[in-house]
């Protein structure tokens, strides 16, 4: 008796899928000669035994041998998974802008959608493995992914690089605190909730004049919540902003004062006594209008950012993301991709999860 886990279950998981697979297949590349096994279903289905199931290439191709899946050596799957990540890409995007359609039918109790956007670095394990960053975005409340993007080390976290639409609401850390990306969300007619850095994004007051903070952070107590207004300028034109600020308690204070130190020392510099100081505090930019935001809950929607942080760890922890056990860059962008796609059906499992009967037929 077969116990292959996607006997039953692929029936549902392929009705997200393109209804096509074979011609996809052939557009992306895919295939490329008429010879071999020419059925992109079952070799989805291959790669995903191997790339989710955590089975090695031998280990896949012996177990779609038992179960009369496919008749295929490991070499013939390495090189089909070295061509697979356009084809993948195409049901990675399939699945991403259902979705889409999907997330449009949720509710929200803020004008438009909420998106959480960070990167984490990826790589092969070994001093000579190779090394990528996945630039992801997800959306709230759906926890789902709706952009990603791969790209070497090199590339630095930028919003340039993602679209946004009007009224959306932007949240990104401390690593995003740049004039460029935000005077881009902006541009878009999005909002950005992102976490202050003084030393790479100079502030002024409404009137024009350098912002200082220390003087107005000084006069908070532990808890309690203020802003002020504030404005800054990028390629010749003004932008406003709020400055929301929270002092923390004093064992958190602590805490952020030792990481500043630590993070100096690991970068070969000296925490400036400014930093130091602000570390106090929890520094927060959005440019969401007081009438529809006010300071404490912008405040509380950013701790929000670390549902990204909880999604990479099931990335990298859970699904295995977190190194790329193949050794040339088209076979590793193949598998990353495939897991990409494997964390994506996660996630529409679960959204679909309230619709499956118990007894595992069609909902």
């Amino acid at each position: 008796m077969s116990d292959d886990s996607l006997s039953e279950d692929w029936g549902i998981l392929k009705s997200w899928l393109p209804s096509d697979l074979d011609t996809l297949a052939v557009q992306q590349g895919f295939f490329r000669r008429a010879r071999g096994l020419q059925d992109a279903e079952r070799w989805l289905r291959l790669i995903l035994m191997h790339v989710a199931g955590g089975l090695s290439l031998k280990q896949t191709s012996v177990r779609a041998q038992e179960l009369g899946l496919a008749s295929v050596s490991s070499v013939a799957l390495f090189k089909r998974l070295r061509h697979a990540e356009r084809w993948l890409g195409a049901l990675t995007a399939h699945l991403l802008s259902t979705q889409r359609r999907l997330m449009s039918q949720q509710v929200w109790p803020w004008k438009g959608p909420l998106r959480v956007i960070d990167a984490t670095e990826i790589h092969e394990p070994g001093d000579t493995g190779s090394e990528w960053r996945l630039h992801y975005s997800l959306r709230l409340p759906e926890m789902v992914c709706d952009h990603y993007e791969l790209t070497d080390t090199g590339a630095g976290e930028k919003l340039g690089r993602f679209s946004f639409a009007p009224q959306e609401i932007v949240l990104v850390d401390r690593g995003y605190s740049h004039r460029a990306g935000v005077a881009h969300v902006l541009k878009a007619g999005a909002h950005v909730i992102v976490r202050w850095n003084p030393a790479v994004f100079p502030l002024m007051s409404p009137e024009g004049r350098p912002f200082l903070v220390l003087p107005k952070v000084r006069a908070l107590k532990v808890g309690q919540v203020a802003q002020w207004a504030v404005r800054f300028e990028w390629a010749g034109r003004s932008h406003r902003l709020r400055l929301c600020a929270r002092k923390k308690g004093r064992l958190a204070a602590e805490q952020a004062r030792r990481k500043a130190l630590r993070k100096a020392q690991q970068n070969g510099t000296t925490a400036g006594p400014l930093s130091l100081e602000l570390s106090q505090y929890v520094l927060v930019l959005t440019s969401v209008p007081s009438s529809v935001m006010l300071a404490a809950a912008v405040l509380e929607l950013y701790r929000c950012r670390w549902q990204v942080e909880l999604a990479f760890k099931r990335l990298k922890s859970s699904l295995g993301m977190g190194h790329v056990p193949k050794s040339q860059d088209h076979s590793a962008r193949g598998w990353m991709q495939a897991k990409i796609l494997h964390s994506l059906l996660v996630e529409r499992t679960l959204m679909e999860a309230r619709f499956f009967s118990p007894w595992g037929d069609a909902r």
